[in-house]
């Protein structure tokens, strides 16, 4: 069970003279007042006798006052807390009569609650990890965080990469008609030659299809002119004539080849070569970038994994409050960072946050509540209500919604009280008792 404060007395600290308060135990109790009347002063007398020596006021003593400074808080699980006497000494005592110090307190009361400004002028970062740290959920995080930025940039810079590539492969010339590979000028050389040659083995042939043909007709005139030579000639003349014709089909389906085609492309290689280089110059860099936006579609999978991951994580934790994340390392309260939460959302999440710290401090100090309109007020104090958490906070008004107003050091109807009795010599003084007048309101969530 969580512990509250059921009652408060203060005598001659700051600025209050003497104050006697019972709060709600569940929902909100307003002090009000006008300025400099010592409404802020109840809240640090409670820090001081609830928090140790390190909230001890420079100047306790109230100015102007004979008597040291006074505080007597009754807890709700039978602790009487007492800082009394010109050191002010703090005594603790529990149901049983058994004094102890402020080891007993720290085990319970939790420092935010008393000094809730040091979380609400946190920075957006360290309220996170306060966060974090309470659900055991920090390092995972922490860790998944690293890993989504450092794919993050990875992702950036290929995707800066992909953009140039692909910008640069787009800026790159392309002809359709150049072949694929660049054109060897030797290669175009050495078919010419072969062609040239294989043409003058062609005219070869036909040269001597002529000389044969020359001295056929020579053997004929000699076979009329020396007929006496005729076996002689007839048999070379038959040899030549078996000649003529294999010479003659050889030569009948012979086509001269065109070296027009290669004269011109070894003429035109160089250009050739340099459309055919501007090609595959544009479709590697149309691949590069291709390769780049395949490895930005990958790096976007792993950050959404990862995000996922952060998501499931937080999601399965032990939060504190319904509706509280952490998103790039804030707080976001229902879809909302800090800055841009209502008052009264801070106030939530920053209470819920105090009781997750330490579960049995069921109680927290608010100063300064004036920034709160009384719909905010109500919405604040309806929820404490609901949660079962005991606020005590100062607002400067004298409104209804006000559980007590302090005029001067005192609570207004009881100006002029003094809390601190002589006692007998010898006799153990176990605190004040006293009854709280009728006119000493105190307001719940929902009563203005």
């Amino acid at each position: 069970m969580s512990i509250k404060i059921n009652k408060l007395e203060i005598e001659n600290v700051k600025r209050v003279k003497a104050v006697k308060i019972e709060p709600t135990p569940n929902g909100l109790t307003i002090i009000g007042g006008k300025n400099n009347q010592g409404k802020s002063s109840v809240l640090d007398a409670i820090a001081w006798a609830l928090g140790g020596n390190k909230h001890r006021p420079s100047q306790p003593e109230r100015e102007g006052s004979v008597t040291p400074p006074y505080l007597h808080i009754v807890l709700s699980n039978g602790l009487i807390v007492e800082r009394k006497g010109k050191n002010s000494d703090l005594k603790v005592i529990d149901p049983n009569g058994q004094k102890h110090g402020q080891q007993l307190l720290d085990s319970f009361v939790e420092e935010l609650a008393i000094d809730l400004p040091k979380f609400l002028n946190a920075s957006s970062k360290e309220k996170a990890n306060i966060l974090l740290r309470i659900i055991g959920v920090g390092d995972q995080l922490f860790e998944l965080e690293r890993k989504e930025q450092e794919l993050y940039n990875q992702r950036h810079a290929i995707g800066q990469i992909a953009d140039q590539k692909a910008k640069f492969a787009k800026e790159q010339p392309y002809y359709p008609d150049a072949p694929k590979e660049p054109v060897s000028a030797a290669d175009l050389i050495k078919k010419q030659q072969e062609i040239l040659a294989k043409n003058g083995e062609n005219q070869r042939k036909r040269m001597r299809v002529q000389q044969i043909q020359a001295e056929f007709e020579q053997q004929s005139k000699e076979v009329a002119r020396l007929m006496a030579m005729l076996n002689a000639a007839q048999e070379k003349y038959n040899q030549l004539q078996q000649d003529l014709a294999i010479a003659q089909k050889d030569a009948q389906d012979l086509v001269d080849e065109s070296t027009a085609e290669l004269e011109a492309s070894i003429a035109q290689i160089d250009e050739i070569n340099r459309k055919v280089r501007a090609n595959l110059d544009k479709e590697k860099a149309e691949e590069e970038a291709r390769e780049y936006a395949r490895q930005y579609d990958a790096l976007t999978v792993e950050i959404e994994a990862v995000r996922k991951a952060k998501i499931d994580l937080l999601a399965n934790a032990n939060l504190p409050l319904p509706g509280l994340s952490v998103q790039d390392g804030e707080l976001v309260y229902n879809g909302q960072k800090w800055d841009n939460m209502s008052g009264s959302d801070q106030l939530k999440v920053a209470t819920a946050i105090v009781r997750k710290l330490k579960p049995q401090c069921g109680f927290v100090l608010i100063d300064k509540l004036e920034q709160m309109d009384l719909d905010t007020l109500r919405e604040f104090g309806q929820w404490l209500e609901q949660e079962g958490l005991q606020a005590i906070a100062t607002r400067v008004s004298t409104g209804d919604e006000c559980s007590i107003i302090i005029e001067d050091g005192y609570v207004v109807g009881e100006e002029g009280i003094t809390i601190q009795q002589p006692k007998p010599e010898g006799e153990i003084d176990a605190g004040p008792t006293w009854t709280a007048p009728q006119t000493a309101p105190t307001w719940k969530a929902g009563e203005f």
